[in-house]
């Protein structure tokens, strides 16, 4: 099975490195603690939706099925008309691999240089979404699926599962996405937004330009890594705001320890 374009060199790294700041910050749960709460949550969350969720998944599956239907074929075959040598595709396409992580380490250096809570947690839920969405949940789907990708075949629905065929879903942009939504959760800014979105887009762009994937595997990449991403941010937060932590405080006349925390 073909597992998810991160780089775990990179990943490594920024996993150790918030692993030791978050063992020296504080008494609370480590980093790697944390991230395996976060798989825990992700993969048992289905168990918990109720009628609205599944609402949404069953829209989610009509959306993927639709565009299946309509939009692969025909935005298949206009791609393979492009040149297909563009060097911005070739670049933007590398924001669902290790470009990705790199804006991750760059949120994690802005945070530890900076005191800077907020760049932190982006890096840390970053890399737990990535983890989760793209090291776990696009990899099981394509392994389940086997689906052959455009270059692979004229056939758009071509699936034999467990063959190791990884076309459905997207895992760069799973990635991306991935990335994309944690950012976007951390800054109210629009622009923030539009841009993480809009690159995280591109990426999908890129993979249909470069023949690697149908419209349907870039959706579907799209809303697994939103997803997780949302419900990483949406667990995560809670843990980090009841977090208490006791300082030394040192006043004239009076000597002791602060309580301090979010409540």
């Amino acid at each position: 099975m073909r597992l998810m374009p991160i780089n775990l060199v990179w990943a490594g790294a920024i996993l150790s490195s918030l692993a030791c700041t978050a063992h020296a910050a504080d008494s609370g749960p480590s980093y790697p603690e944390m991230l395996w709460g976060d798989v825990k949550h992700v993969v048992a969350d289905p168990s918990r939706w109720e009628k609205p969720e599944w609402q949404n998944f069953g829209l989610a599956a009509l959306a993927i099925a639709g565009t299946a239907a309509i939009v692969d074929r025909p935005l298949r075959d206009e791609m393979r008309r492009q040149p297909g040598a563009s060097t911005f595709m070739r670049d933007v396409e590398r924001f669902g691999a290790g470009y990705s992580l790199g804006v991750l380490g760059g949120f994690y250096l802005a945070g530890a240089a900076g005191n800077n809570d907020r760049a932190l947690a982006v890096a840390q839920d970053g890399l737990a979404a990535s983890l989760i969405a793209s090291g776990i949940v696009t990899p099981v789907l394509k392994y389940a699926t086997g689906r052959s990708r455009p270059r692979e075949t004229p056939d758009i629905a071509h699936f034999r599962p467990f063959s190791g065929a990884a076309s459905f879903p997207s895992g760069h942009t799973t990635q991306a996405f991935a990335v994309a939504s944690v950012i976007s959760a951390y800054y109210d800014e629009t622009w923030v937004k539009c841009s993480s979105y809009t690159v995280a887009g591109l990426v999908g762009v890129a993979r249909s330009y470069h023949d690697a994937h149908f419209a349907s595997d870039v959706l579907a990449g799209a809303l697994i890594g939103t997803l997780v991403g949302q419900s990483v941010v949406a667990y995560n937060q809670p843990r980090r705001s009841g977090k208490v932590v006791l300082l030394p405080e040192v006043t004239p006349g009076l000597a002791g320890v602060r309580l301090a925390g979010n409540f």
